[in-house]
C-alpha cells in the first residue's frame, strides 16, 4: 500500500522523529529516506541534531524551502514489502520505491495500446459468464465485463504511467502486449471475478414449470402418459454474477528454494487496483530483476551441469578418439601395402610391355599405372592432409561422431 504526502507533511514527519524511525515505518533504509527528501528538496536534521536536542542543547530547524522546479505536488512512498528479500531484489525494491515517490498516479494519460484494448473489449462478444475476452497481438490480455471497462481503462492508464517512471513501456510481443524495460519483458493479464450461484427460476420460468407440472399431473390421473418430452422446458442450472472486482496477474519469476516476488494484485474492500499503481510498478521493477537473476542462475547451473557432463564423458571421448585414430592408421597401412604390391606388380610386368602385348594387356598396364599415380598422390603429404580433413582425424575434431551414453 502507498502513503501520500505533501512536501510540508513529509517535512514535518522527518523533523518529528529520527530518520531511522521514519525509515522503519516504510520498511526502507535511512539512506533511501534521505534520497527521497533530497529528490523533493526537503531538508533533514543534520548528524547529531537529535542527540543535541535530547541533551537540552540549542538546535535550529532548517526551514522548508520552495519546491524545486517541475516537482510533483504529492509524494508517494510505497510500503509494500511482502517478502524477506536480500541482495539484488532488496536493492531493486528500494530504488524502485524511491523512483515511485515522485509519481502522481491520480492523473491518467492516454495510451494507444490501452485504447485499442478497450475498443476491442467493447466490440467483443459476451460469454456465458458475462465476460468479454481479448488477447493476442497489440492487445492486453483481459477478461472483464462491459460494465468494468471504464474502470479498467483508468487502472491500466495509471499503471502504464507508473511503470514508465520505473523505465517500463507497454509493447507488443509474441504473446500479446507486455511490459518491456531493464532488458526484460513481463507479461500481464487482467481478469474480473465472477460468482457462480444456483439459478433461481424467474416468474416467467416458474409459470412454464407450473404448467408443465400440471400437465404431468393430468396425464397421470388419466393414465395416458401421452407427454411430449421435447416440449419440456429447460432452465439454466447456474447464474453468473460479474462482481466488478479486478485482478492483475503478472509473469511470475521462479526463485529456487523460496517464493518469488509478488506478481498478483486484486481489488480488496478498501484498496482498489486503480489506487495501487505505484505499488504495482515497484513490484514490476522487482519482478524484472528477479527474472534476470533466475535466468542467470539457470544459465550458471546449466554451465556447471555441462562441465560436469564433459568431465564424466572425457574417458569415453578419449577412447572414441583413440579408436578412430587407430582405424585411420590401419587404413593408411593397408593402402601403403596395396601401393607397394601395385609397384611390384608393374615392375614384374615391365618386360611384357617391352616385348609387346595385346591391346587388352596394354590397356590393363595403362590403367594400373594411372592407379599407381593416384595412390601415390593420395599417400603424399598433401593427399594425407586432405584425407584426414575429410575424415576429421588427427586434429581438434577427432571426436567427430562421438555419441555420449550419458543422458544427464
Amino acid at each position: 500500500m502507498a502513503r501520500e504526502f505533501t512536501r510540508q507533511s513529509l517535512y514535518e514527519l522527518v523533523w518529528s522523529k529520527p530518520i531511522t524511525h521514519v525509515a522503519k515505518e516504510f520498511a526502507l533504509s535511512d539512506v533511501a529516506v534521505h534520497k527521497i527528501c533530497r529528490k523533493h528538496g526537503i531538508p533533514t536534521p543534520p548528524l547529531g541534531w537529535w542527540t543535541k536536542m535530547q541533551a537540552g542543547k540549542p538546535v535550529k530547524q532548517t526551514p522548508l524551502p520552495s519546491a524545486p522546479a517541475n516537482s510533483a505536488d504529492r509524494i508517494v512512498i510505497t510500503t509494500l514489502d511482502l517478502s524477506k528479500e536480500g541482495g539484488s531484489l532488496a536493492d531493486a525494491r528500494q530504488q524502485a520505491r524511491i523512483r515511485a515517490s515522485s509519481q502522481d498516479s491520480s492523473v491518467s494519460r492516454s495510451f494507444p495500446i490501452i485504447d485499442r484494448t478497450i475498443t476491442a473489449l467493447r466490440q467483443a462478444d459476451v460469454a456465458y459468464n458475462g465476460l468479454s475476452t481479448v488477447s493476442g497481438p497489440s492487445l492486453i490480455s483481459c477478461e472483464v465485463s462491459k460494465a468494468a471497462l471504464d474502470r479498467l481503462k483508468l487502472f491500466l492508464s495509471r499503471l502504464a504511467a507508473a511503470a514508465e517512471v520505473q523505465g517500463f513501456q507497454l509493447k507488443d510481443g509474441e504473446r500479446g502486449v507486455q511490459f518491456a524495460g531493464d532488458g526484460e519483458t513481463i507479461h500481464l493479464r487482467v481478469t474480473e471475478t465472477v460468482k457462480r450461484v444456483k439459478h433461481e427460476l424467474t416468474a416467467q420460468e416458474q409459470k412454464l414449470q407450473d404448467a408443465r407440472d400440471a400437465k404431468v399431473e393430468r396425464e397421470a390421473k388419466r393414465r395416458t402418459w401421452n407427454l411430449d418430452y421435447s416440449s419440456r422446458p429447460f432452465f439454466a442450472e447456474w447464474d453468473y454474477i460479474c462482481t466488478g472486482q479486478l485482478s492483475l496477474e503478472m509473469e511470475t519469476a521462479h526463485i529456487e528454494g523460496r517464493q518469488g516476488p509478488r506478481s498478483t494484485f486484486r481489488d480488496a474492500k478498501i484498496q482498489r487496483l486503480d489506487k495501487m499503481a505505484e505499488d504495482i510498478s515497484v513490484a514490476l521493477a522487482v519482478l524484472a530483476v528477479a527474472k534476470r537473476d533466475a535466468r542467470e542462475r539457470r544459465d550458471q547451473a546449466e554451465c556447471i551441469r555441462l562441465e560436469e557432463k564433459r568431465r564424466r564423458e572425457q574417458p569415453l571421448r578419449a577412447k572414441h578418439i583413440a579408436q578412430r585414430r587407430r582405424e585411420g592408421l590401419d587404413s593408411v597401412l593397408v593402402d601403403l601395402a596395396n601401393l607397394d604390391r601395385l609397384r611390384r606388380m608393374l615392375a614384374g610386368l615391365k618386360d611384357i610391355k617391352k616385348d609387346g602385348a595385346s591391346t587388352r594387356v596394354s590397356e590393363f598396364l595403362s590403367r594400373a599405372q594411372i592407379e599407381l599415380n593416384v595412390r601415390e598422390e593420395a599417400l603424399s603429404a598433401s593427399g594425407l592432409h586432405r584425407r584426414f580433413e575429410e575424415t576429421r582425424l588427427f586434429g581438434d575434431d577427432d571426436d567427430h561422431g562421438f555419441k555420449s551414453p550419458l543422458w544427464y
